[in-house]
Protein backbone atom coordinates (compact mmCIF):
# COMPACT_ATOMS: atom_id res chain seq x y z
CA UNK A 1 0.00 0.00 0.00
CA UNK A 2 1.48 3.91 -0.49
CA UNK A 3 1.92 4.99 2.84
CA UNK A 4 3.52 8.47 2.13
CA UNK A 5 3.73 10.74 -0.66
CA UNK A 6 6.06 13.81 -1.32
CA UNK A 7 5.35 16.53 -4.15
CA UNK A 8 7.47 19.53 -4.54
CA UNK A 9 7.47 21.81 -7.45
CA UNK A 10 4.56 20.09 -9.83
CA UNK A 11 2.55 22.03 -11.57
CA UNK A 12 0.71 24.80 -9.54
CA UNK A 13 1.58 23.00 -6.20
CA UNK A 14 4.84 23.89 -4.37
CA UNK A 15 4.98 21.17 -2.00
CA UNK A 16 2.84 19.06 0.05
CA UNK A 17 3.51 15.61 2.44
CA UNK A 18 0.75 13.43 2.26
CA UNK A 19 0.36 10.05 4.91
CA UNK A 20 -2.09 7.75 3.70
CA UNK A 21 -3.87 4.85 5.57
CA UNK A 22 -5.25 1.67 4.49
CA UNK A 23 -8.99 1.18 2.82
CA UNK A 24 -11.07 3.95 0.91
CA UNK A 25 -9.16 7.36 0.41
CA UNK A 26 -11.73 10.29 -1.56
CA UNK A 27 -9.95 13.04 -3.21
CA UNK A 28 -12.25 16.05 -4.10
CA UNK A 29 -12.49 19.92 -4.54
CA UNK A 30 -13.88 22.05 -7.67
CA UNK A 31 -13.70 21.40 -10.91
CA UNK A 32 -9.91 23.06 -12.36
CA UNK A 33 -9.17 23.13 -8.56
CA UNK A 34 -5.98 21.13 -9.60
CA UNK A 35 -6.96 17.39 -8.96
CA UNK A 36 -5.04 16.01 -11.38
CA UNK A 37 -1.68 16.94 -9.93
CA UNK A 38 -1.74 14.02 -7.54
CA UNK A 39 -3.10 11.57 -9.74
CA UNK A 40 0.52 13.07 -12.68
CA UNK A 41 2.25 12.46 -8.94
CA UNK A 42 0.95 9.10 -8.62
CA UNK A 43 1.53 8.19 -12.29
CA UNK A 44 5.33 9.81 -12.51
CA UNK A 45 6.27 7.17 -9.72
CA UNK A 46 4.12 4.54 -11.86
CA UNK A 47 6.83 5.17 -15.01
CA UNK A 48 4.66 7.57 -17.12
CA UNK A 49 6.82 9.81 -19.37
CA UNK A 50 6.66 13.12 -19.25
CA UNK A 51 8.28 16.47 -20.14
CA UNK A 52 9.87 19.52 -18.56
CA UNK A 53 6.14 21.77 -18.54
CA UNK A 54 5.36 20.15 -15.30
CA UNK A 55 7.90 21.94 -13.81
CA UNK A 56 6.54 24.48 -11.79
CA UNK A 57 7.46 27.87 -13.26
CA UNK A 58 10.34 29.59 -11.58
CA UNK A 59 11.62 26.21 -10.20
CA UNK A 60 14.51 24.47 -11.35
CA UNK A 61 13.09 20.81 -10.67
CA UNK A 62 10.15 18.91 -9.97
CA UNK A 63 10.22 15.79 -7.30
CA UNK A 64 7.87 12.81 -6.59
CA UNK A 65 8.81 10.74 -3.66
CA UNK A 66 6.94 7.94 -1.84
CA UNK A 67 6.98 5.23 0.61
CA UNK A 68 5.75 1.70 -0.32
CA UNK A 69 4.03 -1.34 2.19
CA UNK A 70 4.00 -4.52 1.18
CA UNK A 71 2.64 -6.64 3.70
CA UNK A 72 4.26 -9.72 2.10
CA UNK A 73 7.12 -8.81 0.03
CA UNK A 74 8.37 -12.29 -1.32
CA UNK A 75 6.92 -11.12 -5.34
CA UNK A 76 7.87 -7.10 -4.97
CA UNK A 77 11.50 -8.46 -3.45
CA UNK A 78 11.05 -11.10 -7.03
CA UNK A 79 10.26 -8.31 -9.29
CA UNK A 80 12.94 -6.10 -7.53
CA UNK A 81 15.92 -8.66 -7.50
CA UNK A 82 14.82 -9.15 -11.44
CA UNK A 83 15.24 -5.72 -12.15
CA UNK A 84 19.18 -5.55 -10.26
CA UNK A 85 17.84 -3.16 -7.36
CA UNK A 86 17.87 -3.60 -3.79
CA UNK A 87 15.29 -5.58 -1.94
CA UNK A 88 12.44 -4.12 0.31
CA UNK A 89 13.16 -3.36 3.83
CA UNK A 90 11.15 -5.10 5.72
CA UNK A 91 8.52 -4.81 3.00
CA UNK A 92 9.27 -1.09 2.82
CA UNK A 93 10.10 0.09 -0.62
CA UNK A 94 11.16 3.91 -1.60
CA UNK A 95 10.74 5.52 -5.01
CA UNK A 96 12.06 8.76 -6.17
CA UNK A 97 11.97 10.77 -9.24
CA UNK A 98 13.28 13.73 -9.85
CA UNK A 99 12.79 15.42 -13.14
CA UNK A 100 15.23 18.86 -13.24
CA UNK A 101 15.01 21.64 -15.61
CA UNK A 102 18.77 22.02 -16.93
CA UNK A 103 19.26 18.31 -16.10
CA UNK A 104 18.56 14.86 -17.29
CA UNK A 105 15.88 13.03 -14.86
CA UNK A 106 16.74 11.05 -12.19
CA UNK A 107 15.21 8.42 -10.70
CA UNK A 108 15.71 5.79 -7.53
CA UNK A 109 14.12 2.61 -5.93
CA UNK A 110 15.55 1.83 -2.61
CA UNK A 111 18.48 4.26 -2.99
CA UNK A 112 19.72 3.13 -6.17
CA UNK A 113 19.75 4.54 -9.38
CA UNK A 114 17.65 2.58 -12.27
CA UNK A 115 15.36 3.82 -15.58
CA UNK A 116 12.32 4.50 -16.82
CA UNK A 117 11.75 1.39 -18.17
CA UNK A 118 12.63 -0.37 -14.21
CA UNK A 119 10.06 1.82 -13.05
CA UNK A 120 7.21 0.81 -14.92
CA UNK A 121 7.86 -2.77 -14.60
CA UNK A 122 7.60 -2.15 -10.65
CA UNK A 123 4.27 0.11 -11.46
CA UNK A 124 2.58 -2.67 -13.23
CA UNK A 125 2.69 -4.54 -9.46
CA UNK A 126 1.60 -1.82 -7.22
CA UNK A 127 -0.77 0.12 -9.13
CA UNK A 128 -3.55 0.13 -11.60
CA UNK A 129 -5.26 3.19 -12.79
CA UNK A 130 -8.80 3.34 -13.93
CA UNK A 131 -9.68 6.94 -15.46
CA UNK A 132 -12.51 8.23 -17.44
CA UNK A 133 -11.51 6.47 -20.83
CA UNK A 134 -11.71 2.91 -18.64
CA UNK A 135 -15.56 2.31 -19.40
CA UNK A 136 -14.84 3.16 -23.12
CA UNK A 137 -12.31 0.18 -23.20
CA UNK A 138 -15.26 -1.97 -22.43
CA UNK A 139 -15.98 -1.99 -26.27
CA UNK A 140 -13.38 -3.77 -27.11
CA UNK A 141 -13.25 -7.64 -27.59
CA UNK A 142 -9.57 -7.93 -26.38
CA UNK A 143 -10.40 -5.93 -23.00
CA UNK A 144 -13.79 -8.06 -22.41
CA UNK A 145 -11.67 -11.53 -23.08
CA UNK A 146 -9.05 -9.94 -20.73
CA UNK A 147 -11.71 -9.23 -17.98
CA UNK A 148 -13.52 -13.10 -18.18
CA UNK A 149 -10.10 -14.82 -17.95
CA UNK A 150 -9.06 -12.93 -14.92
CA UNK A 151 -12.69 -13.86 -13.67
CA UNK A 152 -11.89 -17.37 -15.39
CA UNK A 153 -8.38 -17.58 -13.39
CA UNK A 154 -7.32 -18.93 -16.66
CA UNK A 155 -3.95 -17.61 -16.54
CA UNK A 156 -2.13 -21.18 -17.36
CA UNK A 157 -4.11 -22.18 -19.84
CA UNK A 158 -3.53 -18.48 -21.90
CA UNK A 159 -0.20 -19.45 -21.64
CA UNK A 160 -0.20 -22.83 -22.49
CA UNK A 161 -2.52 -22.14 -25.48
CA UNK A 162 0.11 -19.32 -26.48
CA UNK A 163 2.81 -21.61 -26.69
CA UNK A 164 1.18 -24.06 -29.00
CA UNK A 165 -0.04 -21.92 -31.18
CA UNK A 166 3.77 -19.81 -30.83
CA UNK A 167 5.03 -22.89 -32.00
CA UNK A 168 2.19 -23.86 -34.95
CA UNK A 169 2.64 -20.54 -36.73
CA UNK A 170 6.67 -20.39 -36.68
CA UNK A 171 6.77 -23.54 -38.55
CA UNK A 172 3.94 -22.14 -41.20
CA UNK A 173 6.10 -19.22 -41.46
CA UNK A 174 9.09 -21.79 -41.67
CA UNK A 175 6.86 -23.67 -44.48
CA UNK A 176 5.81 -20.26 -46.07
CA UNK A 177 9.95 -19.22 -46.75
CA UNK A 178 10.75 -22.34 -47.86
CA UNK A 179 8.11 -22.66 -50.34
CA UNK A 180 8.80 -18.74 -51.30
CA UNK A 181 12.27 -19.14 -51.79
CA UNK A 182 13.19 -19.67 -55.63
CA UNK A 183 15.29 -22.68 -55.81
CA UNK A 184 18.98 -22.08 -56.98
CA UNK A 185 20.70 -22.50 -59.81
CA UNK A 186 24.06 -24.50 -60.40
CA UNK A 187 25.81 -21.00 -59.99
CA UNK A 188 23.78 -20.20 -57.20
CA UNK A 189 24.98 -23.36 -55.04
CA UNK A 190 28.40 -23.22 -56.31
CA UNK A 191 28.87 -19.53 -54.77
CA UNK A 192 27.51 -21.03 -51.00
CA UNK A 193 29.57 -23.61 -51.74
CA UNK A 194 32.84 -21.52 -52.34
CA UNK A 195 31.87 -18.82 -49.70
CA UNK A 196 31.47 -22.06 -46.66
CA UNK A 197 34.47 -23.06 -48.01
CA UNK A 198 36.33 -19.60 -46.96
CA UNK A 199 34.52 -19.52 -44.06
CA UNK A 200 35.86 -23.22 -42.41
CA UNK A 201 39.20 -22.10 -43.34
CA UNK A 202 39.06 -20.27 -40.78
CA UNK A 203 38.62 -20.90 -36.67
CA UNK A 204 35.65 -19.10 -35.60
CA UNK A 205 35.68 -17.99 -32.26
CA UNK A 206 36.86 -14.56 -30.90
CA UNK A 207 39.48 -15.94 -29.54
CA UNK A 208 41.04 -17.28 -32.64
CA UNK A 209 40.20 -14.23 -34.82
CA UNK A 210 41.86 -11.90 -31.97
CA UNK A 211 45.06 -14.05 -32.70
CA UNK A 212 44.97 -13.25 -36.25
CA UNK A 213 44.25 -9.89 -36.25
CA UNK A 214 47.23 -9.38 -33.61
CA UNK A 215 49.60 -11.57 -35.49
CA UNK A 216 48.61 -9.87 -39.17
CA UNK A 217 49.76 -6.23 -36.97
CA UNK A 218 52.58 -7.37 -35.75
CA UNK A 219 53.67 -8.91 -39.08
CA UNK A 220 52.84 -5.53 -40.82
CA UNK A 221 54.72 -4.13 -38.73
CA UNK A 222 57.49 -6.29 -37.75
CA UNK A 223 60.45 -4.46 -39.57
CA UNK A 224 59.37 -1.21 -37.03
CA UNK A 225 58.81 -3.91 -33.93
CA UNK A 226 62.29 -5.61 -35.08
CA UNK A 227 63.88 -1.85 -35.07
CA UNK A 228 62.49 -1.12 -31.65
CA UNK A 229 63.09 -4.27 -30.27
CA UNK A 230 66.20 -4.16 -31.17
CA UNK A 231 67.28 -0.74 -29.77
CA UNK A 232 66.36 -1.88 -26.61
CA UNK A 233 68.00 -4.30 -26.03
CA UNK A 234 71.70 -2.34 -27.09
CA UNK A 235 70.46 0.08 -24.74
CA UNK A 236 70.15 -2.19 -22.03
CA UNK A 237 72.76 -4.80 -22.61
CA UNK A 238 74.84 -3.88 -25.26
CA UNK A 239 78.38 -2.59 -25.22
CA UNK A 240 77.38 1.23 -24.48
CA UNK A 241 74.41 0.02 -22.74
CA UNK A 242 73.15 0.94 -19.08
CA UNK A 243 73.90 -2.84 -18.29
CA UNK A 244 77.73 -2.13 -18.59
CA UNK A 245 77.70 1.28 -16.89
CA UNK A 246 75.86 -0.35 -13.93
CA UNK A 247 78.17 -3.42 -13.86
CA UNK A 248 81.02 -0.10 -13.65
CA UNK A 249 78.79 1.35 -10.98
CA UNK A 250 78.17 -1.81 -9.30
CA UNK A 251 82.37 -2.44 -8.82
CA UNK A 252 83.05 0.68 -7.20
CA UNK A 253 80.00 0.06 -4.31
CA UNK A 254 81.72 -3.17 -3.84
CA UNK A 255 84.96 -1.14 -3.00
CA UNK A 256 82.54 0.85 -0.86
CA UNK A 257 81.65 -2.18 0.63
CA UNK A 258 85.05 -3.42 1.70
CA UNK A 259 85.52 -0.12 3.58
CA UNK A 260 81.80 -0.26 4.93
CA UNK A 261 80.16 -3.03 5.15
CA UNK A 262 77.17 -1.01 6.15
CA UNK A 263 76.69 -0.54 2.51
CA UNK A 264 76.68 -3.60 1.63
CA UNK A 265 72.50 -3.76 1.42
CA UNK A 266 72.75 -1.13 -1.40
CA UNK A 267 75.56 -2.78 -3.26
CA UNK A 268 73.40 -6.11 -2.78
CA UNK A 269 70.35 -3.61 -4.76
CA UNK A 270 72.34 -2.41 -7.08
CA UNK A 271 73.80 -6.30 -8.33
CA UNK A 272 69.82 -7.03 -8.51
CA UNK A 273 69.45 -3.94 -10.92
CA UNK A 274 72.49 -5.31 -12.95
CA UNK A 275 70.98 -8.85 -13.28
CA UNK A 276 67.42 -7.24 -14.06
CA UNK A 277 68.84 -5.00 -16.73
CA UNK A 278 70.56 -8.13 -18.75
CA UNK A 279 67.58 -9.70 -18.33
CA UNK A 280 65.69 -7.33 -20.04
CA UNK A 281 67.84 -6.94 -22.93
CA UNK A 282 68.03 -10.62 -23.35
CA UNK A 283 64.04 -10.44 -23.46
CA UNK A 284 63.38 -7.83 -25.82
CA UNK A 285 66.64 -9.24 -27.93
CA UNK A 286 64.42 -12.32 -27.94
CA UNK A 287 61.38 -10.53 -29.10
CA UNK A 288 62.85 -9.31 -31.83
CA UNK A 289 63.86 -12.67 -33.22
CA UNK A 290 60.48 -13.53 -32.57
CA UNK A 291 58.98 -11.02 -35.42
CA UNK A 292 61.20 -12.54 -38.13
CA UNK A 293 58.41 -14.13 -39.84
CA UNK A 294 59.37 -15.90 -42.65
CA UNK A 295 57.66 -15.96 -46.26
CA UNK A 296 55.35 -19.05 -46.00
CA UNK A 297 54.20 -17.83 -42.24
CA UNK A 298 53.85 -14.24 -43.52
CA UNK A 299 51.71 -15.62 -46.77
CA UNK A 300 49.80 -18.07 -44.60
CA UNK A 301 48.77 -14.96 -42.26
CA UNK A 302 47.54 -12.24 -45.30
CA UNK A 303 45.88 -15.12 -47.00
CA UNK A 304 44.00 -15.41 -43.83
CA UNK A 305 43.65 -11.81 -43.16
CA UNK A 306 42.03 -11.48 -46.30
CA UNK A 307 39.32 -13.87 -45.76
CA UNK A 308 38.49 -12.58 -43.19
CA UNK A 309 38.00 -9.14 -43.85
CA UNK A 310 36.26 -10.23 -47.33
CA UNK A 311 33.60 -12.41 -44.72
CA UNK A 312 33.03 -9.12 -42.56
CA UNK A 313 32.64 -7.17 -45.42
CA UNK A 314 29.75 -9.58 -46.70
CA UNK A 315 28.38 -10.92 -43.84
CA UNK A 316 28.77 -8.39 -40.74
CA UNK A 317 31.22 -6.94 -38.64
CA UNK A 318 31.76 -9.90 -35.84
CA UNK A 319 32.26 -13.55 -35.49
CA UNK A 320 28.33 -13.89 -34.52
CA UNK A 321 27.47 -12.16 -37.67
CA UNK A 322 29.68 -14.71 -40.31
CA UNK A 323 28.33 -18.01 -38.00
CA UNK A 324 24.90 -16.69 -38.23
CA UNK A 325 25.66 -16.47 -42.20
CA UNK A 326 27.68 -19.96 -42.49
CA UNK A 327 24.75 -21.28 -40.94
CA UNK A 328 22.09 -20.09 -43.49
CA UNK A 329 24.05 -21.13 -46.23
CA UNK A 330 24.55 -24.69 -44.95
CA UNK A 331 20.74 -24.82 -44.51
CA UNK A 332 20.29 -23.60 -47.62
CA UNK A 333 22.12 -26.32 -49.12
CA UNK A 334 20.67 -28.92 -47.29
CA UNK A 335 16.94 -27.45 -48.08
CA UNK A 336 17.96 -27.81 -52.14
CA UNK A 337 19.11 -30.71 -51.55
CA UNK A 338 16.04 -32.27 -50.37
CA UNK A 339 13.27 -29.80 -51.49
CA UNK A 340 10.28 -32.25 -51.19
CA UNK A 341 11.42 -34.23 -48.24
CA UNK A 342 11.88 -30.81 -46.35
CA UNK A 343 8.43 -29.65 -47.36
CA UNK A 344 6.98 -33.03 -46.61
CA UNK A 345 8.86 -33.05 -42.83
CA UNK A 346 7.40 -29.20 -42.13
CA UNK A 347 3.97 -30.39 -43.19
CA UNK A 348 3.99 -33.24 -40.65
CA UNK A 349 5.31 -30.68 -38.11
CA UNK A 350 2.69 -28.34 -38.85
CA UNK A 351 0.04 -30.91 -38.43
CA UNK A 352 1.17 -32.13 -35.13
CA UNK A 353 1.23 -28.56 -34.06
CA UNK A 354 -2.19 -27.40 -35.50
CA UNK A 355 -3.55 -30.34 -33.55
CA UNK A 356 -2.07 -29.39 -29.80
CA UNK A 357 -2.57 -25.71 -30.67
CA UNK A 358 -6.42 -26.61 -30.88
CA UNK A 359 -6.53 -29.06 -28.47
CA UNK A 360 -5.25 -26.27 -26.15
CA UNK A 361 -7.94 -24.14 -27.34
CA UNK A 362 -10.61 -26.20 -26.57
CA UNK A 363 -9.66 -26.06 -23.13
CA UNK A 364 -9.14 -22.84 -22.55
CA UNK A 365 -12.76 -22.47 -24.13
CA UNK A 366 -14.19 -24.82 -22.04
CA UNK A 367 -12.77 -22.75 -19.04
CA UNK A 368 -14.08 -19.84 -20.42
CA UNK A 369 -17.82 -20.99 -20.96
CA UNK A 370 -17.60 -22.41 -17.33
CA UNK A 371 -16.93 -18.83 -16.08
CA UNK A 372 -18.91 -16.90 -18.72
CA UNK A 373 -22.01 -17.86 -17.04
CA UNK A 374 -21.16 -17.27 -13.29
CA UNK A 375 -19.46 -13.78 -14.18
CA UNK A 376 -22.67 -12.73 -16.43
CA UNK A 377 -24.69 -14.12 -13.23
CA UNK A 378 -22.37 -12.09 -10.61
CA UNK A 379 -22.26 -8.84 -12.53
CA UNK A 380 -26.05 -8.82 -13.17
CA UNK A 381 -25.98 -8.51 -9.00
CA UNK A 382 -23.79 -5.41 -9.36
CA UNK A 383 -25.29 -4.19 -12.70
CA UNK A 384 -28.80 -3.87 -10.96
CA UNK A 385 -27.71 -2.72 -7.57
CA UNK A 386 -26.42 0.42 -9.71
CA UNK A 387 -29.46 1.27 -10.97
CA UNK A 388 -30.77 -1.20 -13.54
CA UNK A 389 -33.39 -3.20 -11.67
CA UNK A 390 -34.56 -5.10 -14.97
CA UNK A 391 -31.29 -5.11 -16.82
CA UNK A 392 -30.33 -8.25 -18.63
CA UNK A 393 -26.25 -8.59 -18.71
CA UNK A 394 -24.70 -11.45 -21.15
CA UNK A 395 -21.10 -12.45 -21.49
CA UNK A 396 -21.62 -14.67 -25.11
CA UNK A 397 -18.41 -16.77 -26.22
CA UNK A 398 -18.50 -16.79 -29.83
CA UNK A 399 -16.84 -19.61 -31.89
CA UNK A 400 -14.24 -19.00 -34.47
CA UNK A 401 -13.08 -20.49 -37.23
CA UNK A 402 -9.62 -20.40 -37.44
CA UNK A 403 -6.91 -20.55 -34.59
CA UNK A 404 -6.11 -16.76 -33.57
CA UNK A 405 -3.64 -15.89 -30.78
CA UNK A 406 -6.30 -15.20 -28.17
CA UNK A 407 -7.36 -18.87 -28.87
CA UNK A 408 -10.77 -20.51 -30.98
CA UNK A 409 -12.91 -18.22 -29.62
CA UNK A 410 -13.88 -14.39 -28.81
CA UNK A 411 -16.35 -12.85 -26.29
CA UNK A 412 -19.26 -10.85 -26.55
CA UNK A 413 -20.40 -8.89 -23.59
CA UNK A 414 -24.34 -8.08 -24.26
CA UNK A 415 -26.82 -5.90 -22.08
CA UNK A 416 -30.17 -4.77 -22.13
CA UNK A 417 -30.84 -1.60 -19.78
CA UNK A 418 -34.72 -2.15 -19.84
CA UNK A 419 -37.16 -4.88 -19.29
CA UNK A 420 -38.58 -6.62 -22.06
CA UNK A 421 -35.52 -5.47 -25.03
CA UNK A 422 -33.16 -7.64 -26.34
CA UNK A 423 -29.56 -7.86 -24.96
CA UNK A 424 -27.08 -6.56 -27.91
CA UNK A 425 -23.42 -6.11 -27.76
CA UNK A 426 -22.67 -3.01 -25.73
CA UNK A 427 -21.16 -0.70 -28.27
CA UNK A 428 -24.66 -1.05 -29.92
CA UNK A 429 -26.51 -0.11 -27.28
CA UNK A 430 -24.87 1.57 -24.23
CA UNK A 431 -24.41 5.23 -23.05
CA UNK A 432 -21.31 6.93 -21.30
CA UNK A 433 -23.23 6.34 -18.09
CA UNK A 434 -24.55 3.18 -18.25
CA UNK A 435 -20.92 1.75 -19.48
CA UNK A 436 -19.55 3.48 -16.15
CA UNK A 437 -21.81 1.44 -14.56
CA UNK A 438 -21.26 -1.56 -15.86
CA UNK A 439 -17.34 -1.29 -15.45
CA UNK A 440 -17.65 -0.53 -12.15
CA UNK A 441 -19.81 -3.84 -11.25
CA UNK A 442 -17.24 -5.67 -13.43
CA UNK A 443 -14.58 -3.76 -11.23
CA UNK A 444 -15.96 -5.34 -8.21
CA UNK A 445 -16.46 -8.80 -9.18
CA UNK A 446 -12.39 -9.06 -10.41
CA UNK A 447 -11.58 -6.35 -7.46
CA UNK A 448 -10.90 -9.90 -5.57
CA UNK A 449 -8.54 -11.05 -8.23
CA UNK A 450 -6.50 -8.71 -8.95
CA UNK A 451 -3.22 -8.54 -6.46
CA UNK A 452 -2.12 -4.88 -7.37
CA UNK A 453 -2.67 -3.14 -3.63
CA UNK A 454 -3.10 0.39 -4.94
CA UNK A 455 -6.30 0.98 -7.09
CA UNK A 456 -7.09 4.38 -8.63
CA UNK A 457 -10.40 5.77 -9.86
CA UNK A 458 -10.13 8.81 -11.88
CA UNK A 459 -14.07 10.21 -11.93
CA UNK A 460 -15.50 7.00 -12.64
CA UNK A 461 -18.43 7.81 -11.00
CA UNK A 462 -19.11 10.38 -14.07
CA UNK A 463 -22.84 10.64 -15.19
CA UNK A 464 -24.31 9.32 -12.16
CA UNK A 465 -25.94 10.68 -9.05
CA UNK A 466 -28.71 10.21 -6.34
CA UNK A 467 -29.00 6.83 -4.66
CA UNK A 468 -26.75 5.35 -7.28
CA UNK A 469 -24.22 7.61 -6.35
CA UNK A 470 -24.87 6.35 -2.64
CA UNK A 471 -24.02 2.89 -4.33
CA UNK A 472 -21.15 3.47 -6.30
CA UNK A 473 -19.07 4.71 -2.89
CA UNK A 474 -20.05 1.22 -1.45
CA UNK A 475 -19.01 -0.08 -4.23
CA UNK A 476 -15.73 1.86 -3.32
CA UNK A 477 -16.01 0.99 0.00
CA UNK A 478 -16.33 -3.10 -0.33
CA UNK A 479 -13.24 -2.71 -3.26
CA UNK A 480 -11.36 -1.26 -0.24
CA UNK A 481 -12.17 -4.15 2.12
CA UNK A 482 -9.11 -5.92 0.03
CA UNK A 483 -7.19 -3.01 -1.65
CA UNK A 484 -6.10 0.61 -1.00
CA UNK A 485 -8.39 2.33 -2.99
CA UNK A 486 -8.02 6.38 -4.14
CA UNK A 487 -11.01 7.81 -6.14
CA UNK A 488 -11.29 11.59 -7.60
CA UNK A 489 -14.89 12.11 -7.18
CA UNK A 490 -17.54 15.22 -8.08
CA UNK A 491 -20.25 12.76 -5.57
CA UNK A 492 -20.69 13.25 -2.17
CA UNK A 493 -22.82 10.26 -1.26
CA UNK A 494 -19.33 8.87 -2.43
CA UNK A 495 -16.82 10.89 -0.82
CA UNK A 496 -18.77 10.64 2.27
CA UNK A 497 -18.44 6.86 2.43
CA UNK A 498 -14.42 7.45 2.65
CA UNK A 499 -12.10 6.31 5.40
CA UNK A 500 -10.28 9.44 4.52
CA UNK A 501 -10.79 12.36 2.93
CA UNK A 502 -8.19 14.54 0.43
CA UNK A 503 -9.41 18.28 -0.53
CA UNK A 504 -7.61 20.14 -3.14
CA UNK A 505 -7.97 23.74 -3.11
CA UNK A 506 -6.23 26.26 -5.85
CA UNK A 507 -6.00 29.67 -3.96
CA UNK A 508 -5.59 32.94 -6.77
CA UNK A 509 -5.71 35.58 -4.82
CA UNK A 510 -2.51 36.67 -4.88
CA UNK A 511 0.02 37.77 -8.00
CA UNK A 512 0.32 33.61 -8.93
CA UNK A 513 -2.16 30.42 -8.56
CA UNK A 514 -1.46 27.77 -6.11
CA UNK A 515 -2.62 24.47 -5.61
CA UNK A 516 -2.46 23.12 -1.50
CA UNK A 517 -3.78 19.32 -0.66
CA UNK A 518 -5.13 18.92 2.95
CA UNK A 519 -6.45 15.77 4.55
CA UNK A 520 -9.77 16.42 6.47
CA UNK A 521 -10.97 13.05 7.52
CA UNK A 522 -9.63 14.47 11.59
CA UNK A 523 -12.09 17.28 11.52
CA UNK A 524 -15.91 16.08 11.16
CA UNK A 525 -16.62 20.14 10.72
CA UNK A 526 -14.33 20.24 7.53
CA UNK A 527 -16.01 17.57 6.33
CA UNK A 528 -19.39 18.59 6.80
CA UNK A 529 -18.32 21.95 4.78
CA UNK A 530 -16.62 20.13 2.35
CA UNK A 531 -19.53 17.95 1.22
CA UNK A 532 -22.02 20.74 1.61
CA UNK A 533 -19.65 22.41 -0.84
CA UNK A 534 -20.44 19.21 -3.08
CA UNK A 535 -24.06 19.38 -2.27
CA UNK A 536 -24.07 22.96 -3.49
CA UNK A 537 -23.50 25.18 -0.97
CA UNK A 538 -21.27 24.85 1.97
CA UNK A 539 -22.96 27.89 4.12
CA UNK A 540 -26.43 26.89 3.39
CA UNK A 541 -28.22 24.77 6.27
CA UNK A 542 -30.01 22.00 4.32
CA UNK A 543 -26.98 21.19 2.57
CA UNK A 544 -24.79 21.37 6.05
CA UNK A 545 -27.61 18.87 7.39
CA UNK A 546 -27.33 16.60 4.48
CA UNK A 547 -23.70 16.11 4.66
CA UNK A 548 -24.33 15.43 8.65
CA UNK A 549 -26.75 12.83 7.46
CA UNK A 550 -24.40 11.47 4.77
CA UNK A 551 -21.73 11.18 7.04
CA UNK A 552 -23.81 9.37 9.96
CA UNK A 553 -24.96 7.13 7.60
Amino acid sequence: MLQTLRIRNLALLEEVSLDFEAGFTAVTGETGAGKSILLGALSLLAGERADKTVIRQGAPACEVEASLYFESPRKIDAVLASLELPPSEDGLVILKRSLPRERAPRISVNGSLTTLAALQRLGEHWIDFHGPSEPRRLLKTNCQLELLDLFARAGAEVAAYQEQYRRWRERVAERQRITEETKLSPDQVEFLRAQLAKIEELELTDEAIDSLERDFQRMNRAQELIDLASTLSDGLAGEDGVETRVAELLRVARQLEGIDAASKPLADRLASVSVELNDLGAEFSSLGQQLQFDPEQAETITARMNTWLELKRRHGRDVAAVIAARDDMRRRLEVQGDLEGTLARLDQEIATAERAARKAAQELRARREKAAKELARTAAKGIAQLGFKKADFQVKIVPLSQLGPAGDCEVEFLFSPNVGEAALPLQRIASSGELARVMLALKTVLADLDDVPLLVFDEVDANVGGEIGRVVGEKMAGIAQNHQVLCVTHLPQVAAQATCHLVVTKDQSKDRAVVEIEAIQASRKARVSELARMLGDRTAKSAQAHAEELLGR
